[in-house]
């Protein structure tokens, strides 16, 4: 008997087979002779070997078919109907075929994603050639875990809407802080959306990325930056307009200026001092507002390097803003965080927040 006639009587034998153990046994022999030179195996073969033995598998074991899908995963035969068939199994089995196997098509995939569970959707973010169709199905479907092992596949491609959809819930789950900022594909003004959420060792990581950039590559961020909403801000403090009159007062008297922030401060005028402080760094002033309420002093150097405002000015601002929270022995601390953000990298993420802000005056318009 020939070779192909001995396979095809091996796949007959192996569909009428009765007995469990022998069609087991079966199974792995057929398995490892079609599978051992898949590319000289015909088309027609390949076919006959993917209807029958994908049914045979599925009244096999669980170990048995995890066993087979772990080789059908790596197999470059055409067998899409095992491999689908596998795909919608339990996950033990399942895994296999939803992390490598090239046979699923991206509409088996996105199947696979709208009917099975969220450890399915984790193997599916493995996979190498996860599409942009897939990434946004399985932000849609998947939980925060899903959607931070998808972030940490750098190979997966990512469409903008779906990155947008993230950053809106990174901002309320940390799980995602880490895998988003450090994928390598992220629009920088969303990256800049979530610094204020993120903690310092990522914000330092952003800030790096800001450093890096391009004129170019931060020109058209900027660009996207103003097709997005601008944060809302809370209402404007009782005494905002005797704090505007005071900065006006001391604009007209050519007093505005960074030391004037330190008088302001000590005078107790703090809706004052957070007028003076949004024009001087040129930002809103609700921006500004929040960002000293929360004492978020990661973001306060950034403005302070992109106006020029003097170290120890910095420092200054920083003890009377946290009042008796911090003693003198903070100070060498705040310091360093001033010297740790550079210049450039600090006017480049300034510009989105006046992006922001400018949005906001136009829409109120």
């Amino acid at each position: 008997m020939s070779e192909t006639g001995s396979k095809f009587s091996l796949l007959i034998d192996l569909a009428k087979e009765p007995s469990s153990e022998k069609r087991r046994e079966l199974l792995r022999e057929v398995t490892d002779i079609f599978l051992s030179q898949p590319t000289e195996r015909s088309e027609n073969e390949s076919a006959m070997f993917d209807e029958i033995v994908g049914a045979i598998a599925q009244d096999m074991a669980l170990q048995v078919r995890a066993e087979l899908a772990k080789k059908i995963a790596v197999s470059p035969a055409p067998l899409r109907r095992t491999a689908r068939r596998f795909a919608f199994d339990k996950i033990e089995v399942a895994k296999h075929v939803l992390e490598k196997s090239a046979s699923l098509t991206e509409t088996d995939i996105l199947e696979v994603i709208a009917a099975a569970s969220q450890e399915h959707m984790m193997s599916v973010t493995r996979r190498s050639d996860i599409g942009e169709a897939v990434s946004s199905a399985l932000v849609d479907r998947g939980e925060d875990r899903v959607v931070a092992s998808l972030l940490s596949n750098n190979s997966a491609k990512i469409g903008r809407e779906t990155f947008e959809r993230v950053a809106d819930r990174a901002k309320e789950s940390p799980v995602l802080h880490a895998p988003f900022v450090r994928n390598q594909h992220v629009p920088l003004d969303l990256l800049n959306e979530v610094y204020l959420q993120v903690e310092t060792g990522l914000r330092q990581e952003i800030m790096k990325k800001f450093d890096k950039v391009s004129p170019e590559a931060l020109e058209e961020a900027l660009r996207n930056s103003r097709d997005r909403l601008s944060e809302a801000y809370g209402a404007l403090p009782t005494d905002f307009k005797e704090g505007a009159t005071r900065v006006a007062d001391l604009e007209k008297r050519g007093g505005l200026k960074p030391p004037a922030l330190v008088m302001l401060l000590r005078e107790n005028q703090r809706t004052a001092f957070t007028i003076a402080f949004a024009k001087l760094v040129d930002i809103e002033f609700g921006a500004a507002q929040r960002l000293i309420d929360a004492k978020d002093l990661d973001a306060l150097a950034i403005l302070a390097r992109s106006a020029s405002f003097d170290r120890a000015l910095f420092v200054t601002l920083c003890m009377l803003i946290g009042g008796d929270t911090y003693g003198m022995s903070k100070a060498e601390a705040f310091g360093q965080l001033y010297e740790r953000v550079t210049p450039l990298a600090a006017q480049r993420a300034v510009r989105f927040w006046k992006v922001r802000a400018n949005t906001r005056s136009e829409a109120v318009a």
